[in-house]
């Protein structure tokens, strides 16, 4: 078997969107003197679809999120040439040719995304090749099903937010996690306001829900220093990315000072990315994202590591390129959800993109032993309301 061609679409949205609204969600360019929309950079309204197509007809399915348009460019440009021609069995020859040939560039952010990207679709074609998903590939069934923890809950009015946690519970999430809307530049109110909407998701799931806090960079050291000690009382299950990804000596102190574990790795790249990150004990969750990290290939490996540290690997987002590494290591103990909503952040687009993603039942989802490769195929009903990039 031989790849003959590498396609890239790029898939922005036009269809409908929910607006922008104050204190939504903690990021990283709260500190800075702006009056536009913060999150706006934080905003993925565009995906780029990577089909790995081979001599026996058999295409492999992976995505990029980040930068579409710059991703497509680096796919067709000096991925794609790389691996033509090859097996894609050999896909650990084809990850080190990718990732030595754009070193200079690519080793973090949007050249490793792209990297995954195109990983991602290979292990896809190794397993439609043999018949097998691709979990069955990488360790098969550890778990009967996957904990998964529902995750939305951004910062709105108090009431909405105690209605929201109450769906969950409805629908039998034992686990959820809510969003922080203030930060540093908005003083002890916004600390007020900040504790205050945990305390009010914390009174309608009570103290047998998991909780976890997303601050999502919008934080810095000094800030988190003050408000972990107010949030203790609550019993987080984590609080994550409060501080810059590159901060990882501030991540090293936060985790050392608070029985409230830190979490992180959504913005870091490949196994020794997460090497630093476990040898300064700077998380005590990994949150690593398949098609950001390096794909399947990657994300592989920092499970393994992972594990010989005790650390648990929980990776962003859901989806069903992270569902498959969950499924085959212990060192992974659930999933993250996001519940199928309009378009807002963006992470939802995967469920109007493609189809295949399982559906979580009483807080648990499941994937088929006899669906091979990843299971996902391109939704076409929704394609209407893209505008298709070739």
């Amino acid at each position: 078997m031989k790849i003959t061609r590498v396609r890239t679409r790029v898939f922005e949205w036009k269809g409908h969107t929910v607006p922008a609204q104050p204190h939504f969600c903690s990021n990283a360019m709260d500190e800075l003197w702006d009056k536009s929309d913060s999150m706006g950079t934080f905003r993925f309204h565009g995906w780029t679809t990577v089909e790995v197509e081979t001599d026996t007809g058999i295409v492999g399915l992976g995505n990029v999120a980040l930068a579409p348009r710059i991703a497509k460019a680096i796919i067709d440009q000096y991925l794609a040439p790389l691996v033509v021609g090859q097996d894609p069995f050999d896909y650990e020859y084809l990850w080190q040719r990718m990732y030595r040939s754009t070193h200079a560039w690519g080793r973090k952010g949007i050249g490793m995304a792209a990297i995954s990207g195109v990983d991602i679709a290979i292990w896809d074609v190794m397993g439609k090749a043999v018949g097998k998903p691709v979990f069955k590939l990488l360790g098969g069934r550890t778990k009967e099903k996957i904990p998964c923890y529902a995750s939305k809950l951004y910062r709105t009015d108090l009431k909405s937010m105690q209605e929201e946690a109450q769906s969950y519970l409805d629908q039998g999430f034992k686990a959820m996690k809510m969003r922080f809307g203030y930060g540093p530049k908005d003083g002890p109110t916004g600390m007020r306001e900040n504790l205050n909407s945990v305390a009010a998701v914390r009174e309608v799931i009570g103290e047998d829900i998991d909780l976890m806090l997303e601050c999502y960079m919008g934080w810095n050291l000094e800030y988190t220093k003050r408000m972990l000690p107010r949030l203790e009382r609550f019993q987080p299950r984590w609080l994550e990315e409060p501080v810059l990804a590159d901060d990882i000596d501030g991540y090293a102190e936060l985790n050392q000072l608070t029985s409230i574990p830190i979490s992180g790795g959504e913005h870091e790249f490949t196994s020794y990315g997460f090497r630093q990150l476990l040898e300064k004990r700077a998380v005590s969750v990994i949150q690593y994202d398949t098609n950001r990290v390096g794909g399947i290939t990657a994300a592989h490996k920092i499970n393994a590591i992972a594990e010989s540290f005790s650390v648990p690997v929980i990776p962003h987002a859901g989806q069903m390129h992270n569902y498959h590494l969950t499924m085959s290591t212990l060192a992974s103990p659930m999933s993250e959800f996001f519940p199928v909503h309009d378009v807002e952040i963006g992470n939802e687009l995967f469920y109007y993109l493609f189809e295949g993603d399982p559906e979580p039942v009483n807080g648990f989802l499941d994937l088929d032993d006899d669906t091979p490769g990843l299971g996902l195929t391109l939704n076409e009903r929704y394609f209407d309301q893209f505008h298709i990039i070739e």
